[in-house]
């Protein structure tokens, strides 16, 4: 064995080094991240990069080389990643104080600015925080808490993703989702006075209603009358006779038929009021 050592001993040294070296300059990328090699402190390349649509297998991830001591890889999570924000004060338009649970979603597609810019994933949650707090607040400060409680806050979140978004790029994230899972007025008075407020609200929007409602009706009324008095004159023009006959008719039902019964009535057998039950003469 000593003589094997003796005669072969730079060989196997050679061999030591040369696989400590290959060993070195392996470097395995999952499929879920994206590798960043960078070579004296400056991204040069992108090892897996995120691609929309790429089947999986098909990425590139695996095992890669790299310059040993000259180069380093640092992993980024291709994966969608959250940002929450929880138990937020928002001030809506109508001066409600809100309780405010949000997240968002979001996935690096720059890795090499995201180095530049942010270091890492937890750098990039810790510039969009600030950013996501502040572009809520004044989307929500537009609208009321009524609206919130709308399909309108769907349109409230469209806008809120889409100005995250733009503010992201800059440090190579996209924003794909903006939800707010919780809108609620604080306990104790504020919400009290709040259900009183919009009680009251509604109350003085069921008058409105009403009101127009009579304004509207007495109008149809005014109509229905005058073109009923335009038939009539119109009738009573083309045939005097049987409007003034129709029109007794009608007296007649009134006082008859859908009357209470309880009043009395002393008349002539030969006033005017029957003449219709007389006949003609």
């Amino acid at each position: 064995m000593e003589n094997i050592w003796q005669t072969y001993r730079n060989a196997i040294i050679a061999v030591g080094i040369l696989a400590a070296v290959l060993l070195a300059s392996i470097v395995v990328v999952p499929e879920t991240h994206q590798g960043v090699v960078v070579r004296t402190g400056e991204p040069v390349r992108v090892i897996n990069r995120f691609k929309p649509d790429q089947p999986f297998g098909e990425t590139g991830a695996g095992m890669v080389l790299r310059l040993p001591i000259v180069e380093t890889v640092q992993m980024v999570d291709k994966r969608v990643l959250n940002l929450a924000m929880e138990n937020e004060q928002v001030l809506s338009n109508d001066q409600q104080r809100l309780q405010v649970d949000a997240y968002a979603r979001f996935r690096i597609i720059d890795p090499v600015l995201m180095v530049e810019t942010a270091g890492t994933t937890d750098g990039v949650r810790a510039q969009l925080e600030p950013i996501l707090n502040s572009v809520l607040r004044q989307e929500l400060g537009r609208r009321t808490f009524q609206a919130m409680l709308t399909a309108e806050r769907g349109n409230a979140m469209t806008s809120i993703r889409d100005n995250l978004d733009r503010q992201a790029r800059q440090y190579g994230a996209q924003v794909l989702d903006v939800r707010v899972k919780r809108t609620d007025l604080p306990e104790g008075t504020p919400l009290e006075s709040a259900f009183r407020r919009m009680r009251t609200d509604r109350e003085r929007e069921a008058v409105t209603i009403r009101a127009q409602g009579n304004r509207n009706a007495r109008i149809i009324r005014a109509d229905a009358d005058a073109e009923a008095a335009r038939m009539y004159a119109e009738s009573f023009g083309k045939d005097p006779q049987f409007y003034d006959f129709y029109r007794a008719m009608q007296s007649y039902r009134e006082t008859f038929i859908d009357g209470d019964g309880e009043s009395s009535m002393v008349l002539s057998e030969d006033s005017e009021y029957f003449r219709q039950f007389r006949g003609a003469r």
